[in-house]
């Protein structure tokens, strides 16, 4: 993994998320909050894990360890999470620009939410940011069909070409 790839990966971490967050504000409150059943039972509280994830480990990355989600991650509105998105999305971009090759590699220790420890190199942490974040994109996209709405489209291959 380079520096390069890191970016990239995170510009079209932002931009799915975007595209996701747009659709879910076209929705009304009833169909955000409809219980779909999944990891987590709603659109607005799948979409409030997704941002939680990528402050979670913003939070890691820096040296701290959250021992529990946000509160403000359950039954927020898109709206909110659009605004705690771009905190997120504020500090993560210095952290980004700041990074070598070396810092890849270097390992980082963090604790899970449950008390796990664990260590792995810089570069495969900001991997799992942006996958964990695209895995739930995609169970947010199943939602949105669910109640009737069509997903964007957040291909890694539709960002490379918009």
């Amino acid at each position: 993994m380079t520096v390069i790839e890191v970016l990239l990966l995170f510009a079209y971490d932002e931009w799915a998320n975007d595209r996701l967050l747009t659709a879910v504000e076209q929705l009304p409150p009833e169909k955000i909050t409809r219980q779909l059943g999944g990891s987590f039972p709603t659109i607005g509280d799948t979409m409030g894990h997704i941002v939680a994830g990528e402050w979670i480990w913003m939070r890691r990355l820096q040296g701290a360890s959250p021992t529990a989600r946000p509160d403000w991650a359950t039954g927020a509105t898109p709206s909110a999470l659009r605004a705690r998105l771009r905190e997120v999305e504020g500090e993560r971009a210095p952290f980004l620009r700041s990074l070598t090759e070396d810092a890849l590699a270097r390992p980082v220790p963090y604790a899970l939410l449950n008390g796990a420890h664990g260590e792995q190199p810089l570069g495969d942490l900001l991997t799992h940011v942006v996958n964990h974040s695209t895995y739930h994109r995609g169970q947010v996209a199943t939602m949105l069909r669910q109640v009737g709405a069509v997903p964007p489209a957040t291909d890694f291959l539709v960002f490379k070409s918009a």
